[in-house]
């Protein structure tokens, strides 16, 4: 074990390297507060006040109609507000977007953008992602934060998490962790996970997470893409990063690890140092604060560059109908992955910000989470897994314990939605509990669409719940379009196009990925998503498809051309195609097409064992075929949709 030594000197990182795109232009969603070293022409207000419209124009050149609205108050505030660029550098908050605007339609450009049926909420401006997350914690010092669902496990109060954090920054700036530096984080799902990532992101640094998991090659290759200083790892994961060519600092039983740094000491050292030994660059609202990996819209895995604004911001537009009433009341299973964006930030940083407490568990186990103290202290409890929900419905287990007095309010699903019959079933087994579906994405800082908004004082229910099958509706401070992917042009509602969104949510760009970027990113400020939907009258989004061709196993990415690079390495395998299709519990499934090689001898359990000696579990085929010939269009591209729709009706068949 390597004993941490703090100086005034970094003794254990060598040179400093920040975590800055090389000209790549940033999102004009971030407004002024983006990196230094980024440009792009701002985007036009979406507040004008040259409208004659009783609501403010995309551009103030163009005419606007407003087809519904439902607020007047909100049109008020609307009105006289502005966009965050043309606030002055005095303003303490920005608001972006109008209020209780379903649909605009811009005539003269015939642009058809849609918003939030709510009010606009306010973005506090000067304040990091830690910082807005621990506000009050004072007030809930010796109340539990985090608590591990297992009898007996750690867990964290209030006070403990925001001493912690503390510690964990300095002692971090002491050995040599400076602004932008990347720091990797190789943890299952662990109470000091929020603690370990809140102190990178208070340090100034980076947090990058990774899933514990994957191979070591696949580990080492986002340590060395991100061009990390340091990595922090537990046991498990400890022999996969020990030779990923940095430093290690090890969480729990550090005598295993050897060579690694150990927390424990690492913070009694910092203790000892004091928090005036290594002064602290400012951080400020525009720094990068977290890096987690998505393969986005291509395939390949890229680092999304988030600042401590869009994290913030999505937070308060996803978390826009939770009252004052609520806090510290709430209690959310933690139980989607922490290396998540949306279990880093949908789960911990918005139940911590509410003071609510976060019941952290690695894998879902039925028993331990009935047991858990949702039936004694829970008002509000959240899973947030597809085979949960499957496993509570389904389970003999669920049937040893009084459901009656399990205090569930809600379970939020998300990636895809539930099947109608597993949806049918749970809400039959549990029908006083909510059922939502949300939408989201890495590179727009987590949730976009929210299936309900939550009651208003002394109503009972949810105030606003979407249409079954649906997303969800646009969260307060967006703006969302549907684009026919070949002309670019928007369309109008109840006609399916790509999902465009924009917002102050929206990522910096991809880590050294210019050209992804601006593929991803438009001159507008656009992300286009990828993904096939349609709004209807009410201002219910609904999925459809997919242009990008990723699998959605569980909440996991899974990327067709990865697995296809694999199988093509196999000497027997001529030509190879991957797609996914639906499964009740995962969402969806890794199978595959093979042409098989003259004279091959290999089975189709060869060549699945094959790949799955080669990537983490989640990525691992599920079903292979032998076929003749994979279909491609004129161009060279696998016609991935003929390959499914053919795969299940010959399994339909077969059954």
């Amino acid at each position: 074990m390597t004993q941490p030594h703090l100086t005034y000197t970094p003794l254990v990182l060598t040179a400093h390297k920040k975590c800055a795109p090389a000209s790549v232009p940033s999102s004009p969603s971030s407004s002024r507060h983006q990196c230094s070293c980024w440009s792009r022409p701002p985007l036009a207000s979406t507040n004008g006040t040259a409208a004659a419209s009783a609501f403010p124009l995309i551009t103030s050149t163009t005419t606007s109609l407003v087809l519904t609205t439902n607020n007047s108050a909100a049109q008020e505030a609307a009105t006289s507000s502005s966009h965050p660029q043309q606030r002055s550098s005095s303003s303490r908050s920005s608001i972006m977007g109008d209020a209780s605007i379903p649909v605009v339609v811009e005539e003269e450009e015939e642009e058809h953008i849609f918003r939030s049926r709510f009010p606009p909420v306010t973005i506090p401006d000067d304040v990091t992602l830690p910082e807005f997350v621990l506000a009050g914690s004072e007030a809930y010092a010796d109340k539990v934060a985090l608590v591990e669902a297992a009898p007996g496990g750690r867990s964290y109060t209030y006070g403990e998490v925001s001493r912690d954090v503390a510690r964990f920054a300095r002692a971090l700036r002491s050995v040599g962790v400076r602004k932008g530096h990347v720091v990797v984080v190789a943890l299952p799902n662990l109470t000091v996970y929020p603690v370990v990532s809140l102190g990178i992101m208070s340090a100034g640094a980076v947090f990058s997470g990774v899933n514990p998991r994957a191979l070591a090659a696949e580990i080492k290759k986002q340590v060395e893409d991100s061009e990390a200083k340091l990595v922090v790892a537990d046991a498990v994961a400890f022999n996969k990063v020990k030779d990923a060519g940095v430093p290690v600092i090890g969480i729990g039983d550090v005598e295993s690890m050897p060579g690694a740094i150990s927390w424990d000491e690492l913070l009694a050292a910092a203790d000892r140092t004091g928090a005036g030994v290594v002064a602290l660059d400012p951080v400020q609202q525009s720094d990068l604060c977290a890096l987690p990996y998505s393969s986005g819209t291509t395939g390949v895995s890229k680092g999304v560059m988030l600042s401590h604004r869009n994290l913030v911001s999505n937070l308060c537009s996803s978390m826009f109908s939770v009252g004052p009433e609520m806090e510290g009341q709430v209690v959310t299973l933690g139980l989607m992955p922490f290396f998540h964006i949306y279990g880093i930030t949908g789960i911990c940083c918005s139940t911590l910000r509410h003071k609510g407490t976060v019941v952290v568990m690695d894998r879902f186990d039925l028993r331990t989470f009935l047991r858990a103290r949702w039936s004694t202290t829970a008002s509000c409890s959240r899973p947030s897994s597809r085979p949960s929900c499957s496993s509570m419905v389904k389970s003999p287990v669920a049937d040893e314990f009084d459901l009656s007095s399990l205090a569930l309010r809600s379970v939020m699903t998300a990636a895809a939605p539930l099947a109608p019959d597993l949806l049918a079933a749970f809400q039959k087994k549990f029908p006083g509990v909510q059922v939502e579906e949300a939408y989201g994405l890495t590179e727009h800082s987590c949730v976009t669409l929210t299936h309900a908004a939550a009651a208003k004082p002394g109503e009972v229910g949810p105030a606003q719940v979407s249409k079954r099958n649906s997303v969800g509706f646009i969260v307060p401070n967006l703006e969302v379009k549907f684009v026919d992917p070949e002309t670019g042009r928007s369309l109008p509602k109840n006609t399916p196009g790509e999902l465009c969104v924009r917002s102050q949510g929206v990522m910096q760009g991809y880590y050294k990925k210019k050209e992804e970027t601006e593929r991803t990113i438009d001159a507008k400020g656009w992300l286009h998503t990828g993904d096939v939907g349609y709004i209807d009258d009410d201002g219910d989004v609904f999925i459809v498809d997919r242009i990008k061709e990723l699998i959605k196993y569980k909440g996991f990415q899974v990327a067709p051309a990865e697995l296809e690079a694999i199988l093509l390495s196999h000497p027997s395998v001529e030509d190879a195609a991957v797609f996914g299709l639906p499964d009740e519990e995962a969402g969806e499934i890794p199978v595959s097409c093979v042409v098989r090689r003259r004279g091959a001898e290999e089975t189709e359990a060869d060549i699945m064992a094959f790949v799955a000696e080669r990537v983490a579990s989640y990525k691992k085929l599920r079903l292979l075929r032998f076929v003749d010939v994979i279909p491609k269009s004129v161009s060279g591209k696998i016609m991935r949709r003929q390959l499914r729709d053919e795969f299940i009706k010959n399994k339909t068949a077969a059954a």
